[in-house]
């Protein structure tokens, strides 16, 4: 145990470890603006996309229907 709080404190103290955690926190901050973008416009594309779909549906029942 006393091994593994050295460690966390020499990297602490360590500047790559204090750059990594920077950019941990970054990605972090990235990868939730993806995941609010994907579910806020995941209703809408998948209406949009159902209504693309209903409207081929209806060009082929027009052919079908010739």
């Amino acid at each position: 145990m006393k091994a593994l709080l050295s460690a966390v404190r020499a990297f602490a103290r360590d500047e790559d470890g204090v750059a990594l955690s920077e950019y941990l926190i970054l990605l972090g901050l990235l990868v939730g603006g993806v995941i609010l973008a994907v579910t806020t416009a995941g209703g809408n594309l998948a209406t949009a996309w159902n209504g693309w779909g209903g409207f081929f549906l209806t060009l082929d029942d027009a052919a079908v229907a010739v």
